[in-house]
């Protein structure tokens, strides 16, 4: 799980302090206050981070001394660090083997490329975690993607309860690490194909995302958000194209797909530089970023699937590169027949503007 910290300036007058801690209470992990506003945090049930006195030691990089005093009273401790040169980087090194609790880097100059190295460091040799000093939430995002693996969390220098609410999102929402994709996990069930009917012209999106994907991977598209099948990125080797597991062929431009916020979206809205939800048969979910949609017109073919006593419907480009995913490989559309099964995600409820109501009762045909 990633951290979110906040750090209140000593200097701010009361009423700031109040509302930062206010808007922390249900979402920081920790606040770095000046020791005068220790009892303050606590009075508003956060874990103060201070230099004397609070829940978490707070170490200065010209007092490294007393880290080991420290630890002998079993506190919590946490070096703060601004990494200028490779010294301060080494630094940084013989905090991670010593066993600290935190580190907290702040990179002036050059912010990626210090930020990776002890990243690389921290995951190897110890159970340190370190922790990124930024200012706005999109250096929040870059510091948690950074490496891929992305820092332990970051230390925000709030100035607003907007900040601090934007931040925490990114914090919640980023999963670049093995261990947190494993944590988004869908449930998808077999329906079973009743038709397949070929149409005339329509316009249908490519989406072109910044990830390769592999065999039973995908995303989910459907002519009714509660009915999305899981069609499958163009993996699959043939005599006439060659493959491009980075693109999904997904359907014409009305078509829903979901999106990694749990909502869906047309395809029609999606553009490059926006989050797409990539599937696969297991379930399993990552996000990746959307480089390029092309929409072109094609002809096109309806499909039509029955889950759980609903009948659910897709339109996708009638040509054999298009496969549905099943439970265990992939059917083109061109081979598709009455009886066969494919995996969707079957979910009861409306969507209004994409947010999902369970309570609702709608009728898309």
């Amino acid at each position: 799980m990633r951290e979110l910290w906040i750090q209140i300036e000593e200097s701010a007058s009361q009423g700031i302090k109040e509302t930062l801690l206010k808007s922390s209470k249900s979402r920081c992990n920790a606040v770095v206050v000046g020791d005068r506003d220790i009892d303050l945090a606590r009075s508003y049930g956060v874990n103060a981070a201070s230099s004397n006195g609070g829940d978490i030691q707070i170490v200065e990089e010209n007092h490294v001394e007393k880290i080991d005093e420290a630890k002998k009273h079993h506190r919590i401790v946490c070096l703060r660090l601004p990494i200028r040169s490779r010294t301060d980087e080494a630094k940084a090194v013989e905090a991670v083997e010593s066993g600290v609790d935190y580190v907290i880097v702040s990179c002036p100059d050059w912010k990626i490329i210090p930020l990776e190295n002890l990243i690389s460091i921290s995951r190897k040799r110890g159970k340190t975690k370190i922790l990124a000093e930024v200012h706005d939430p999109q250096e929040a995002l870059t510091a948690l993607e950074t490496l891929e693996l992305g820092a332990d969390g970051v230390v925000l220098k709030a100035t607003s309860p907007d900040e601090v609410e934007k931040t925490s999102a990114i914090v919640k929402k980023v999963k670049t690490r093995p261990e947190e994709a494993r944590e988004t996990k869908i449930s998808l069930s077999p329906a079973r194909v009743v038709s397949c009917k070929p149409l005339s012209m329509g316009s249908r999106v490519c989406i072109d995302t910044c990830e390769l994907m592999e065999l039973g991977e995908g995303i989910l598209v459907g002519c009714q958000s509660s009915g999305l099948f899981l069609v499958q990125a163009e993996v699959e080797e043939n005599p006439h194209v060659a493959p491009r597991p980075f693109r999904v062929n997904a359907g014409p431009v009305s078509l829903y797909t979901l999106t990694p916020d749990n909502r869906t979206r047309y395809l029609s809205e999606l553009k490059a530089g926006d989050e797409v939800l990539i599937v696969g048969r297991d379930g399993e979910c990552r996000t990746s970023v959307i480089g390029r949609v092309k929409i072109e017109k094609r002809p096109l073919i309806l499909v039509e699937a029955e889950v759980d006593g609903d009948r659910i419907k897709a339109i996708v480009q009638n040509a054999e590169t298009i496969r549905f995913v099943t439970s265990d490989g992939s059917t083109s559309v061109s081979e598709l027949k009455s009886g066969d099964e494919v995996l969707v995600y079957h979910q009861l409820g409306g969507r209004h503007f994409g947010v999902l109501v369970n309570e609702e009762a709608i009728v898309e045909q």
